[in-house]
């Protein structure tokens, strides 16, 4: 009888298991669908090459179509460096341990406004059974405001818009009772006309991060952020850096991102 070496053996065993692991598989780099995948490819398979020479694997940037494909491979565990939102971040630092690496600087924070002669709203609360203008969830000012809401059945009705521009226009227009915006930006579109009020400030967040998981060594997590903080690294993120005004990446911790997941509580999949 042949002597059958061990190794021979023990694949034999994972190939009837089914569970035969892949040799130097990808890491999955990905970020929301806020653009079109040439618009994506343009400020993300740059990055997605630097992390590939800074971790010696094969970085893949994955694009998706839409939300709801984002989430669902999100939520699977399929993407080990992603940058996006706090909320999300935080979601897959409660679950799937992320970390978060580093950050867009300055914080977030948005109002809700209504039209200055409106004298019927004066709290969010008042904006129950009325319309709401803003991004479709899970965009993070949205959830700042419906969050202010613990019972579904009596947040504002959405009206979706494609720019904050046109969520305080339809305010002034009549198109819907309250708008929800960056705050810095709603002072700039309100500066002259003066023409709109604020009900609800959100308390400041964290700006948007890198995060990878636990593909990602503690090793490779260290130099990325390192070399992301880098000349070297400003200039792989330079299209995403002037996307969002910025000039420069910063250190972010865990700490500051520690329960956002909350803000997701109504979005299907995520909650409790």
């Amino acid at each position: 009888m042949r002597t059958i070496n061990s190794w021979k053996i023990t694949a034999f065993c994972i190939a009837l298991l089914g569970v035969w692991p892949p040799a130097h598989a990808d890491l999955v780099f990905a970020a929301p669908p806020r653009e079109t995948g040439a618009q994506g490819s343009v400020a993300y398979e740059p990055i997605a090459g630097f992390l590939a020479k800074l971790t010696g694997q094969k970085v893949v940037y994955t694009h998706s179509d839409n939300w709801l494909s984002y989430q669902s491979d999100m939520r699977k565990g399929a993407y080990d460096i992603v940058f996006d939102g706090p909320q999300f971040i935080a979601w897959r630092m409660a679950r799937l341990q992320h970390v978060p690496l580093v950050k867009l600087p300055g914080q977030l924070s948005f109002v809700v406004i209504v039209k200055k002669g409106d004298l019927r709203i004066k709290t969010m609360g008042d904006l129950a059974g009325h319309t709401l203008c803003g991004f479709a969830p899970p965009n993070l000012a949205t959830l700042t405001a419906q969050y202010e809401f613990p019972n579904p059945s009596r947040q504002p009705l959405i009206i979706e818009t494609k720019s904050f521009k046109d969520a305080y226009n339809g305010v002034i227009a009549g198109k819907c009772t309250a708008a929800v915006l960056q705050a810095k930006l709603f002072k700039d579109l309100d500066a002259q006309a003066q023409a709109a009020r604020v009900i609800f400030t959100s308390k400041p967040l964290p700006n948007q991060a890198f995060s990878a998981g636990p593909r990602v060594t503690a090793e490779m997590r260290a130099k990325i952020m390192q070399s992301l903080l880098s000349p070297e690294g400003r200039q792989a993120t330079q299209a995403l850096l002037e996307k969002f005004k910025a000039t420069e990446w910063m250190s972010a911790t865990p700490e500051e991102y520690q329960g956002l997941d909350v803000l997701l509580r109504d979005i299907w999949g995520f909650g409790s």
